[in-house]
């Protein structure tokens, strides 16, 4: 008969997280890895969300979630306390008083392969081709920032930033272009969360545009200015929540081949900090 599941602590979940985006992997300014957890602690049931954030923690009780993995960090740039009075400390205090691990993976997720950029890519039904920016220290060349990809068929900018808009989660930004709208697209590179200092190498890469997030105005203008290159700027939490998908099935797969009792589930709480959008008038 076969072993009977049972649950993993949460040393033996975090290991298989830092083998699939190893810590070492992260940019040096980058706060990735365990933020609190009980190393010894049973984990049953593990969600998956973009943002650290109060209203991901507080769901996390309600599910009755032992492990948070979040994409963005919730200190990233260190920090003197987790008072309960900031609004930091407070998800601190509540993850803490719920027995509930936080762990984080960002710049390590972003270049991993798969990593947040394939997800965004396979939400778009996109097929990948190599990384934008590829890691020097992958032989296999599969490693790295951002992805040149192909469409299925050419399209023109207008309807390409159109399935970004139907394929993502709905944000109040919505989606932005610039650039031609009837130009046709056939190549696109894509880098999910904030991606105007790719410009360089999307240019170098020769595509036709280029989806990311973040998108400002003087980076824009001057894009428009060297190229026809049609840019579709997206909200950055909508980016990169493809990847909660694509890591959670990642995670279910370890579980099923060790035999783990883990429930894995993917946050759909919207954590956008836009709430609301209002198009401008028409100019006279």
């Amino acid at each position: 008969m076969p072993p009977v599941p049972s649950a993993p602590r949460l040393a033996d979940v975090l290991a298989a997280l830092d083998a699939l985006w190893p810590p070492e992997r992260a940019e040096q300014w980058d706060a990735v890895g365990t933020v609190c957890g009980d190393p010894d602690a049973p984990v049953t049931r593990v969600l998956f969300a973009v943002d650290p954030v109060q209203d991901i923690a507080d769901e996390a009780v309600r599910i009755g979630a032992d492990l948070i993995v979040t994409h963005h960090p919730l200190y990233l740039r260190g920090t003197t306390t987790v008072a309960a009075s900031t609004f930091k400390g407070r998800v601190v205090h509540t993850l803490i008083k719920n027995d509930i691990a936080l762990h984080v993976a960002h710049t390590n997720a972003d270049s991993a392969d798969p990593g947040v950029s394939d997800a965004l890519a396979g939400a778009l039904d996109l097929r990948v081709v190599r990384p934008l920016v590829p890691d020097a220290t992958d032989p296999s060349g599969r490693r790295g920032l951002g992805r040149i990809c192909e469409l299925d068929r050419p399209a023109t900018l207008r309807d390409f930033a159109a399935r970004v808009a139907h394929r993502l989660p709905a944000t109040a930004q919505g989606v932005r272009v610039a650039g031609d709208p009837d130009a046709l697209v056939r190549t696109v590179a894509v880098s999910g969360g904030s991606g105007d200092s790719l410009f360089d190498q999307v240019r170098a890469a020769g595509v036709d545009a280029f989806l990311t997030a973040d998108l400002r105005h003087h980076p824009v203008s001057e894009a428009t200015q060297h190229s026809p290159l049609g840019l579709v700027d997206a909200a950055h939490w909508a980016t990169e929540w493809p990847w909660c998908e694509q890591a959670a099935a990642q995670l279910d797969e370890i579980s099923d081949r060790h035999g783990w009792d883990l429930r894995v589930h993917v946050s759909k709480t919207v954590t956008d900090p836009w709430s609301a959008h209002h198009s401008s008038g028409a100019p006279n």
